[in-house]
């Protein structure tokens, strides 16, 4: 294990120094380096980091200086830290993996040409099975909502939504728009939204879907479902868009980031 003080560090370049002068707190200038040292392998997955004390001396720095580079790096998910025993070098390990929709957030980014068609709207009582889905009663009138999402006039999406109906909350407006849609999906969000449950799964595209998105047919499609709640833990929406599967696609990468890298890019 590289050490400062020591042990396999004898063949490796002398710790780097931290800038005292730079606008960079001292304590993530110590976190991104001790991380660039795990990419470079001179601390290995399972391996332990060296001691507080030893860092403290090696680098110059307070204590607490160092417990804030420990926690940062592990609330990066870098390390993990066993009290009593120290702080460890995180293996890769594929229940780690968080799946990213790259093409959704793409399709909603204010760069893409963007527009909405709205093929109806209108009030639908509510029967079980959606009375379950927004925690109503049955035969409550609801919205009902069905449109296509184009990007340079080409048909991407179809999309079903429910929305409960309450005149003290003006969501029907928002909803008729993209604006609601790329809110939840860019992470600005919608100020009357919580949470939200969201289902990805194949399915099977009906004639209308096939028609609507000018796809051939016995496409292979993707559904993804979702359920949004207000403040008070009630649903405000529930509905799925539908599109051919190679619009909605899973993507991962697991192990260690580059310092500074563009996990967050990937649409997490």
């Amino acid at each position: 294990m590289y050490d400062p003080k020591g042990g396999r560090a004898a063949n490796q370049p002398p710790a780097p120094i931290i800038d005292r002068n730079a606008d960079q707190p001292v304590y993530t200038q110590l976190a991104d380096l001790l991380h660039q040292q795990i990419l470079e392998g001179r601390f290995n997955p399972g391996e332990k980091l060296p001691s507080e004390l030893k860092l403290v001396d090696a680098y110059g720095v307070s204590p607490m200086t160092v417990r804030r580079a420990i926690n940062l790096l592990a609330a990066q998910d870098v390390i993990t830290t066993i009290r009593g025993k120290g702080s460890f070098v995180k293996a890769v390990s594929i229940e780690d993996a968080a799946f990213y929709l790259r093409d959704l957030k793409s399709f909603f980014s204010t760069e893409q040409d963007t527009t909405v068609k709205v093929i109806a709207a209108r009030f639908v009582p509510a029967d079980e099975r959606l009375a379950r889905k927004l925690q109503i009663k049955p035969g409550v009138k609801v919205i009902y909502i069905r449109r296509l999402l184009f990007v340079a006039e080409k048909p991407i999406f179809y999309h079903r939504g429910y929305l409960v109906s309450d005149p003290a909350r003006p969501v029907v407006e928002a909803e008729l728009e993209v604006t609601e849609l790329r809110g939840v999906f860019q992470g600005s969000g919608n100020q009357l939204i919580k949470s939200g449950d969201i289902f990805l799964e194949a399915t099977t595209l009906d004639d209308e879907e096939i028609s609507l998105l000018q796809l051939a047919q016995w496409t292979p499609g993707m559904m993804l479902e979702h359920i949004f709640y207000d403040f008070n833990d009630q649903p405000l929406s529930w509905g799925w868009f539908v599109c051919s599967n190679e619009h909605l696609k899973l993507q991962t990468r697991i192990g260690l980031e580059a310092v500074n890298g563009t996990r967050d890019e990937r649409t997490r």
